[in-house]
């Protein structure tokens, strides 16, 4: 088999079959041509089916490994979409300290759909096995986690949703595919926003889910048909695009972002980093082992406490004040105003999101340029 980064270069490339195009065109049409009213040819409504979202599914199911992919609308679907594979009343363990707009999305769908949900610390194994006891239908982790960067062993917690009946589901979003496999550890379901460092660029809006069982995934794509959740054309167009530079980009990204840590982790001026590839991380020795770099996503806290974190925040040129993250440019966000406003002041506490937390987007600038760049905000505190 070729290597990731080959098969990611490739992706749609000679896919064009009938102009022959390297770099198949974007199918805008809503509908497909039957030459028989009762077959339908493999493409028939947008809806159902297009052939850039196609191709973008089996790109990045590639990369998993999964037997399947559905690509959704946006990061935010592809959480919504797992939902619909659930009972009204089902038992869900998610971790305490996900993505606000997830803790947002199962807080709504629990108080309508009856959902017995329980947050847990999930890099805590005792407490993982504590809040499964009594058995779930769904275990939702996300590591690294957004904005905290904390871990969470995917092999042992993985195994401990299988024994209590689970399906065990990834949010893969802050190191994508070429740096984290989570079906490879045991996982039954990865899902990403490609918005992210999937698509790398910042101008366009998507979400996957890739799953091992080849029906869960008919299911899921009969779900996104039903509903209309699949990704738009354009936007798959532009997300394979950004896909097959993602090796390279992760990659220097990456190395950026450790070297941005290392040396915030230095500075006079800083409390504390979270960054996974620093050896002074809880769960250094856990990233080392189930991903194969440490992401583009850092945080800290200045000794200054909120009110220099949020002028810092303003006064940076080159991070821009932004709240997504993965895209080749650098950006700063306050997440407690920004990306996780939407949990309550005790939730956020409880998952270490403190109000004066910055979180650093690392994207392709030079390492010296972002460094100037940040010493000179905090030098201005």
């Amino acid at each position: 088999m070729t290597r990731m980064s080959t098969r990611a270069a490739r992706a749609g490339i000679n896919a064009d079959p009938v102009r022959g195009a390297v770099v198949a065109p974007v199918s805008l049409s809503a509908a497909y041509r039957r030459e028989d009213p009762a077959v339908p040819g493999p493409f028939d409504y947008a809806r159902t089916a297009h052939p850039g979202r196609d191709m973008l599914a089996r790109a990045i199911a590639d990369l998993e490994g999964a037997a399947g992919a559905v690509v959704t609308a946006s990061g935010m679907a592809a959480i919504d979409l797992i939902l619909n594979d659930l009972p009204n009343g089902a038992r869900m363990i998610c971790a305490h300290d996900c993505y606000g707009g997830t803790r947002r999305l199962f807080d709504a769908r629990a108080l309508q759909r009856g959902f017995d949900l329980v947050y847990a610390d999930c890099t805590d194994l005792d407490a993982l096995a504590r809040a499964l006891a009594p058995g779930a239908a769904l275990a939702f982790f996300e590591t690294p986690s957004n904005p905290r960067l904390r871990l969470t062993d995917l092999a042992a917690a993985c195994a401990l949703a299988r024994e209590a009946g689970a399906l065990s589901v990834v949010d893969n979003t802050v190191l994508s595919p070429v740096l984290q496999r989570p079906l490879e550890h045991g996982a039954d379901v990865s899902l990403a926003s490609i918005t992210k460092l999937i698509n790398g660029h910042s101008d366009m809006v998507g979400g996957v889910v890739c799953t091992r069982d080849p029906a869960l995934a008919e299911r899921l794509a009969w779900w996104a048909n039903a509903a209309g959740t699949g990704g738009a054309a354009f936007d798959a167009f532009l997300a394979l695009r950004g896909l097959r530079t993602l090796p390279v980009r992760a990659r220097v990204q990456s190395e950026t972002a450790g070297e941005i840590a290392a040396r915030l982790s230095a500075h006079r001026s800083v409390a504390r980093v979270d960054y996974p590839g620093l050896s002074s991380h809880p769960g250094h020795a856990i990233a080392a082992r189930q991903q194969d770099a440490f992401g583009p996503l850092l945080s800290f806290e200045l000794k200054a406490g909120t009110a220099a974190a949020r002028a810092l925040a303003g006064q940076t040129t080159l991070f821009t004040l932004a709240q997504s993250l993965g895209g080749v440019e650098s950006l700063v966000s306050i997440p407690a105003l920004m990306t996780h406003p939407a949990m309550r002041p005790q939730a956020r506490a409880q998952a270490g999101v403190g109000d004066g937390l910055v979180r650093l987007s690392v994207g392709l600038e030079d390492v010296e340029d972002l460094w100037a760049d940040l010493d000179a905000a905090l030098s201005a505190l």
